[in-house]
């Protein structure tokens, strides 16, 4: 007999899925819901217990290592998301103990059997012995330098800990790392964006939003299903980060547009900047090429794109563009492949898909595409480079290479921004911008605005 579906189970099997399938989470939890038939309540705590129980999963780590007879990396990776997720309840939600351990146990048993069932009760009971804070007060008596305290107290690996503490640092913000980390792990609102010319805000007046601070076309919703939402229904408005709309903003409003301009969007998918770029396009009788390298992916951008008829969908490696079309583009923009470390609160596994390692392989692609694009750019033309992430070798690095091997020159896209969207918020120490999530409620965008004479 099949055990029944709840909302524990449905969380251990996207834990499971993401795990042993590299599954991200955010895509495949509304199929698991819609099989399971859940209850609006239940709907929300399993996304509750899976997604936070991702997040945490290096603090939970730690805990089930002070109590466990074995090491974390040596028990079942089912039962270890299984305990996970039961640290999740006992240490984070107000689920009285032996109701979040009876759930977890009963839960190991319906999965794989009697025979981790008295090591997992007993695991978890030692684990109820202490409150959160007093398991991170011992992280910190145990934790060989700062940076490991912080990455046990906020669950993200050193290396992006690192990172993270050297760009604020950058841009003299080193105290506010703490807040950084600790914004990352607070799920953010769904954002959405009106595409101009097919919705506006105004269609949402009777809804339950918020406005974007920056983006004039942006909005969230605290809670529910956009897919519900009729506008993102047939495609006049869709969910894209304020930080992406900021993206696709500055590289239209950095200098006025004249008619016949034609702009490339190299990396456009899955495609959700290039159908506001579209929309702006189409605004200003301009043409936009979007461009994709995986076959997949583009296939997406063209669903994106259907509204418009301004639009020209390509398959093709943007490292070739220079080349094969050399200075043919008006504006171009490469939001390019990395490490994602900005947007690390909306995609909760993204902080153990990578490491330091692939930063050598990124940064290459980044410079590649980078010189392709220079190319294939017009004299006077504007080239925005784009990265989900602060990392300083992905971004002000990727810059001042350019800057002396390819006769680029940066622009000064802070006073623009301030000036046309961002309300003079942008500290004006630098041309080049980097958003922060704790700071600006977006993802850690980097743009740089650059052109050629």
């Amino acid at each position: 007999m099949r055990a029944p579906i709840t909302a524990r189970s449905v969380a251990l099997e996207l834990l499971n899925k993401v795990t042993f399938e590299d599954s991200y989470a955010n895509l495949v939890m509304p199929n698991l819901l819609e099989e399971a038939k859940l209850n609006t309540r239940d709907s929300a705590l399993a996304q509750e217990l899976a997604f936070s129980t991702i997040r945490w999963q290096l603090t939970y780590n730690f805990v089930l290592n002070q109590v466990s007879s074995r090491p974390v990396d040596e028990i079942d990776a089912v039962v270890l998301n299984a305990l996970r997720m039961g640290c999740h309840q006992l240490l984070k939600m107000r689920i009285p103990p032996h109701a979040a351990i009876n759930e977890a146990v009963n839960l190991i048993r319906s999965v794989v059997g009697e025979k981790a069932v008295g090591f997992a009760n007993g695991v978890l009971r030692r684990v109820s012995e202490k409150t959160f804070d007093q398991w991170i007060d011992l992280a910190e008596d145990k934790a060989a330098s700062n940076i490991e305290f912080l990455s046990i107290q906020y669950s993200h690996p050193q290396w992006i800990v690192r990172a993270l503490s050297q760009a604020l640092t950058s841009d003299g913000l080193g105290n506010d790392i703490e807040q950084l980390l600790a914004t990352n792990n607070h799920p953010a609102f769904v954002n959405l964006v009106c595409l101009p010319g097919l919705s506006s805000l105004a269609d949402f007046e009777e809804q339950s939003i918020q406005v974007n601070r920056f983006s004039p076309y942006g909005f969230s919703i605290e809670s529910g299903n956009p897919g519900e939402i009729q506008e993102v229904r047939i495609g006049t408005a869709r969910v894209q980060d304020e930080g992406s709309q900021i993206a696709a903003l500055a590289l239209v409003k950095f200098k006025d547009v004249v008619k016949g301009e034609k702009w490339l969007d190299m990396c456009a998918g899955p495609g959700g900047k290039a159908a506001l770029l579209a929309a702006l396009a189409k605004q200003s009788q301009a043409t936009l090429v979007a461009n994709e390298v995986q076959e997949h992916r583009a296939k997406l951008v063209s669903n994106a794109l259907k509204p418009f008829d301004n639009v020209e969908v390509t398959v093709q490696d943007g490292k070739d563009f220079g080349a094969e079309q050399p200075e043919m583009f008006d504006r171009i923009i490469i939001d390019a492949p990395c490490s994602g470390l900005g947007a690390l609160r909306r995609r909760p596994e993204a902080r153990w898909r990578k490491s330091s390692e692939d930063l050598k392989s990124l940064t290459q692609l980044q410079y590649e595409l980078l010189e392709s694009a220079s190319k294939a750019l017009k004299p006077g033309g504007s080239l925005l480079y784009v990265t989900c992430s602060p990392h300083l070798s992905e971004t002000v690095a990727i810059v001042d290479k350019a800057q002396r091997t390819l006769g680029l020159r940066v622009l000064d896209l802070t006073s623009s921004l301030n000036d046309v969207l961002m309300g003079d918020t942008l500290p004006r120490n630098r041309k080049t911008v980097q958003l922060y999530t704790h700071r600006d409620n977006t993802d850690c965008m980097f743009m740089a605005m650059l052109t050629k004479d």
